[in-house]
């Protein structure tokens, strides 16, 4: 169970966490080893998964995201492993997910054009039959985030309190 102390740990994570741990200790008022033990027991529990740098996809050329709606006829476990093990050895695909409605699978892949994109459809259908698949380019990125909304986690503390942490913490 998570305690004000160790959300406050997490808020301040999320926003950057390259912080020295003397930084973080002070953010969330704690001293220096106290806190790492902390950190060491959210990450040992799995409540951080890895920390990470976050890289700018226009510098990089990667700036073309594309979402792929996959509908399927094939729902055999036979059928999906193989599936989900081709879209994952893709480096292009950023995020892949299962859906309930009419979309089985919503795939994004990040690309430097069209003819990148191309590409990763043209490998993708020559390893597995799909039924129908539709992309969609994006046309500008209005939000996106790596940060989870802490104050929905909450168990026990009132929503008001880590709001304003995690507020404070972003500012």
């Amino acid at each position: 169970m998570l305690d004000e102390l160790d959300r406050k740990i997490l808020a301040a994570l999320q926003v950057d966490s390259s912080l020295s741990m003397q930084d973080l200790a002070d953010r969330v008022g704690l001293s220096s080893t106290p806190c790492w033990r902390r950190i060491q027991k959210l990450e040992s529990s799995g409540y951080i998964k890895r920390r990470v740098a976050l890289l700018d996809a226009d510098k990089l050329n990667l700036g073309v995201s594309v979402f792929i709606a996959v509908r399927t006829n094939q729902h055999n476990a036979e059928w999906v492993q193989r599936f989900r093990k081709i879209v994952v050895s893709f480096p292009e695909v950023v995020d892949f997910y299962r859906l309930s409605g009419d979309v089985d699978y919503l795939i994004r892949a990040v690309v430097s054009d069209i003819r990148a994109y191309d590409d990763l459809y043209q490998r993708l259908i020559a390893k597995i039959d799909l039924h129908d698949v539709s992309s969609m380019f994006t046309m500008e990125q209005i939000k996106s985030t790596t940060e989870l909304p802490l104050m929905n986690a909450l168990v026990k503390q009132g929503r008001s309190d880590i709001s304003s942490t995690a507020h404070s913490l972003s500012h």
